[in-house]
């Protein structure tokens, strides 16, 4: 395992840490999508899960070009109007971070072929506020760097993988919309899931 890896992985842990201490009551939304700059015919090239709390409630991937839901939680917000929004939003932006792919440098000892990126998106609510908002960006199952779109402060974990914190800082368009989707949308999306979410753990009414 390199040391980059092995970097990521512990931030990560001290992240989720010092989160579990500050935000006791936090609830959290986390988009995963993977996304490769070619594919086999009938393979997708984007794949994404979603997750509240870390239980996952949608899958999506180019090749069905369907968000389908995951669990309890995912049959129970399909048919409502954050579920249509998240799901175009999902197509927007694997085909936003597709685009980034080209300009992603790696280590000629770290190349096999043309990388894969995943991009971890994150948000977390307290008191139906965003508390916190982040972008984790790995390349080939590395963590590479991380993002914290509330406060645009970047931490770079593999100095050898370039490209990425360029192309954000360039481009302020691509920058501010997925800042956007982080920091505001995923909010409104947690917020709203949440609703449902509560209902699901309400106890069965007693008879008296």
């Amino acid at each position: 395992m390199s040391l980059a890896h092995t970097t990521g992985h512990l931030l990560l842990i001290l992240l989720l840490i010092e989160a579990g201490k500050t935000l006791g009551n936090a609830h959290s939304l986390c988009l995963d999508l993977t996304v490769k700059s070619q594919s086999r015919p009938g393979q997708p090239w984007c794949q994404v899960q979603g997750s509240v709390d870390t239980k996952p409630f949608l899958q999506h991937d180019s090749a069905s070009n369907k968000v389908k839901p995951l669990g309890f939680l995912g049959k129970e917000v399909n048919d409502t109007k954050a579920w249509t929004e998240i799901s175009q939003t999902l197509v927007e932006a694997g085909r936003e971070l597709r685009m980034v792919l080209p300009v992603i440098k790696l280590d000629k000892k770290e190349m096999r072929g043309p990388p894969t990126l995943q991009v971890k998106l994150c948000c977390q609510c307290e008191a139906e506020q965003c508390s916190g908002a982040s972008l984790h960006f790995s390349l080939n199952g590395q963590t590479a760097l991380l993002l914290d779109t509330m406060s645009i402060t970047w931490t770079v974990i593999d100095p050898g993988a370039t490209g990425i914190k360029e192309e954000w800082e360039n481009n302020q368009e691509l920058a501010e919309y997925f800042r956007t989707i982080s920091t505001g949308d995923c909010s409104y999306w947690l917020r709203e899931f949440l609703k449902h979410w509560e209902k699901m753990q309400l106890p069965e009414p007693t008879g008296n």
